[in-house]
């Protein structure tokens, strides 16, 4: 039998192992909590303060944090940093919770909407890619992200500067903090893609010289609605 042999009749066994439902499922949750329980144990301890250890973390990883009020005040913001940056083209996904905020730009801004379809050409010309988030985890300063909240794979990473808009309940302290959130929201139902984003893309490979936007956005900006 030949390597490909062998990968194949592996891949033909685990398909035919029936998924995990009902009280096993119950169980398998069971013992992630547990898991989570002691992983508490030693990772690093989280202020009260949420927004502050987000802030400070953001800091450190080159995120740009900016907390407002209301969806009033995040239009306000959003058009002062589509005129600052002098975007000219804005990528999103329509459905999204952020997708009401776009009202906040000049009409003569390109709008990009790429549920109908995009080339991934236009999707690296615009100059940032708005999505919303499934978390944001104060603990490090990270982006829980998934493919129902990203618009799919491409648009956090495409364009060169990614926006992330949050309301305040969705900042959680800690990662099992998280995963709990995740198990709550897509039980057996699981999007095709999840992915924790912790500041902009970055490399040090070459000479320990740190280079941003080498495997995805150069900046990465989270906006964060108290209401």
């Amino acid at each position: 039998m030949t390597s490909r042999d062998r990968i194949l009749t592996r891949i033909r066994e685990a398909l035919q192992t029936p998924l995990a439902h009902g009280h096993q499922g119950s169980s398998q949750l069971a013992s992630t909590r547990r898991a989570d329980a002691e992983a508490r144990a030693w990772l690093p301890p989280v202020e009260r303060d949420l927004v502050a250890r987000f802030a400070s973390q953001s800091a450190v990883l080159k995120t740009n944090f900016i907390q407002v009020r209301d969806e009033a005040s995040a239009r306000v913001t959003l058009r002062q940093m589509a005129q600052q940056e002098g975007w000219r083209r804005v990528a999103y996904a329509e459905g999204e919770r952020c997708i009401d905020l776009t009202s906040a730009f000049e009409c003569d801004l390109g709008l990009f909407p790429i549920s109908r379809g995009y080339e991934v050409k236009e999707l690296e010309a615009c100059d940032v890619g708005i999505t919303g988030c499934d978390a944001l985890v104060a603990q490090t300063g990270s982006v829980v992200l998934s493919s129902r909240h990203g618009g799919g794979r491409a648009l956090s990473v495409l364009p060169p500067h990614h926006l992330v808009i949050a309301r305040r309940a969705q900042l959680l302290a800690d990662l099992p903090a998280a995963y709990e959130r995740l198990h709550q929201t897509y039980a057996n139902d699981w999007p095709s893609l999840m992915t924790v984003i912790t500041g902009p893309s970055r490399t040090g490979d070459i000479e320990r010289i740190l280079v941003l936007g080498a495997h995805g956005s150069k900046k990465l900006t989270v906006l964060l609605m108290d209401d």
